[in-house]
């Protein structure tokens, strides 16, 4: 089976080349294929990070093992890591967090295990990246959650949980604020739970999930977050097992996969031989569970747990009494105990069963379905506007909109209400929010919404507007905080 492999940049080569000896000494049947990726490859002119020939060679492959890559910075292009994940719809980030013996953990002194898997949504939320000023002083970002990404994300979460026997899956969530889209994510999770009843399915404010990790992260099995909480407490999870050092990552989609060390490219080191490659050896022994290498991954996986028990360890971690190995030294150290089993939590050594990964030719862009059929009415607009002017002289320009379809209900700014209450310890910015609603019995178009914003386009610079939908009985959009 042939897969591609970037080797990325600063520390990647070298890690990658100490994965892959070590991939070979246990005879695993893969070719790789290389491809270009990474920070040389923008500044080579190429603004998403990778060449046209590395896109095809992925995209036929399927499977992608990629070392730690840099970013630019300060030239305006976007992150080739998040990239690679949007573009090729690698929607669930499934990132296992286990006691590592030989790594000495505050929670490993006393004797509390830790077995996590954080399932994070990989597309949506605010790494769209979509953002705009309104106002020299008011910048704004687009918090996309859609019911079908978290669907995906939600069951591939379910699916994996109960495949390896969990005994809890936990939504992470900050519904209690953001009540439309987490408050989605969290109702997707509940409508998904009902078809895996064997499985305790719970949920938690994320703050609330953060101090509860720090302090007793055994309690916890399978957890899944939207992306940005995702990614921090992702992080955080990393934190209680020795560091990213030792946090594999898998990027799964539905026709590409993406397995990758999400450390840092280390540049103050690259080039010395002296990196860890533990967190990149860990994602390939991820691959290679995913391909079906059962037997392969679990020998690889064994001799690392053997080794960290022996007190083998690069410099970055370990008893600092007994001499480090640099990256060749400890990969030479793992092969040499391929074969031998650790005392705690040896992996069972289940019988190869490949998976050919066949990547379906799309001739089209998927289209998620919707799953509500209902009535949609438009129940008013918003206008953001930009004005240094008070509450009350914007209300009296506003109420000149008013009509026999419109009314004026509120204004608010940064989502806390200014007019018709309010009070005078609100600090302003210059831009304000003015809602504007349907009259009792009056059935709006997007026309009628549009002919409004022209007219308001006389009285106000508008900077944005939104639509107020309705679906069936249930409001599209927020209330301003003291509506």
């Amino acid at each position: 089976m042939k897969i591609a492999v970037a080797k990325g940049d600063g520390i990647g080569p070298e890690i990658m080349e100490a994965v892959l000896k070590i991939f070979n000494a246990n005879n695993v049947p893969l070719e790789y294929e290389v491809v270009e990726m990474g920070k040389w490859v923008f500044d080579k002119g190429f603004s998403n990070g990778m060449t046209p020939e590395a896109q095809q060679t992925i995209e036929n492959l399927g499977i992608l093992f990629k070392g730690p890559m840099e970013t630019p910075k300060g030239k305006g292009v976007k992150s080739v890591n998040v990239t690679a994940r949007k573009t090729w719809n690698t929607y669930a980030n499934n990132r296992v967090f286990q006691t590592l013996h030989g790594v000495d953990t505050v929670f490993s002194k006393v004797g509390i295990p830790i077995d996590l898997t954080i399932v994070r949504e990989n597309i949506e939320d605010t790494y769209g990246g979509i953002e705009h000023m309104l106002t020299n002083d008011v910048a704004l970002s687009r918090r996309f959650i859609t019911r079908g990404g978290s669907a995906q994300v939600i069951r591939y979460a379910f699916d994996m949980a109960a495949k390896k026997g969990a005994r809890r899956i936990t939504c992470g969530h900050k519904a209690n604020i953001m009540k439309l889209t987490d408050g989605m994510f969290l109702e997707t999770f509940y409508e998904i739970a009902k078809e895996y009843p064997q499985l305790k399915a719970d949920d938690v404010i994320v703050d609330d999930l953060c101090m509860k990790l720090v302090t007793r992260p055994d309690l916890f099995d399978v957890v899944v977050l939207t992306n940005l909480q995702g990614d921090i407490v992702s992080d955080l999870c990393a934190g209680l097992v020795g560091g990213l050092g030792f946090a594999p990552s898998a990027n799964i989609g539905d026709h590409i996969c993406i397995f990758e060390a999400v450390h840092g490219t280390a540049p103050d080191i690259a080039g010395k031989n002296i990196a860890n490659p533990t967190a990149l050896l860990l994602s390939g022994i991820a691959m290679l569970r995913h391909l079906g290498l059962m037997e392969h991954a679990a020998t690889i996986e064994n001799a690392l747990l053997y080794t960290l028990e022996q007190g083998i360890h690069t410099g970055d971690f370990g008893d600092k009494s007994t001499p480090s190995l640099n990256t060749t030294q400890f990969s030479d150290a793992i092969i040499g105990n391929l074969g031998k089993l650790p005392k705690a939590n040896p992996k069972a050594l289940l019988p190869n069963q490949p998976i050919e990964h066949k990547v379906e030719k799309l001739t089209q862009n998927p289209m998620m379905d919707t799953t509500f059929h209902g009535e949609t009415k438009i129940a008013g607009i918003d206008f953001f506007v930009e004005s240094i002017e008070q509450p009350a002289p914007i209300a009296e320009k506003a109420k000149q909109l008013e009509s026999d379809k419109f009314k004026l209900i509120n204004i608010s700014n940064r989502g806390t209400q200014v007019w018709p209450t309010g009070s005078v310890y609100t600090n302003l910015v210059d831009s304000f929010n003015i809602r504007f609603e349907a009259k009792e019995g009056i059935t709006l178009t997007q026309k009628d919404t549009i002919e409004l914003t022209l007219k308001a386009s006389e009285i106000f610079k508008i900077c944005s507007t939104e639509l107020l939908n309705q679906f069936g009985e249930k409001k599209g959009y927020s209330l301003a905080q003291g509506q």
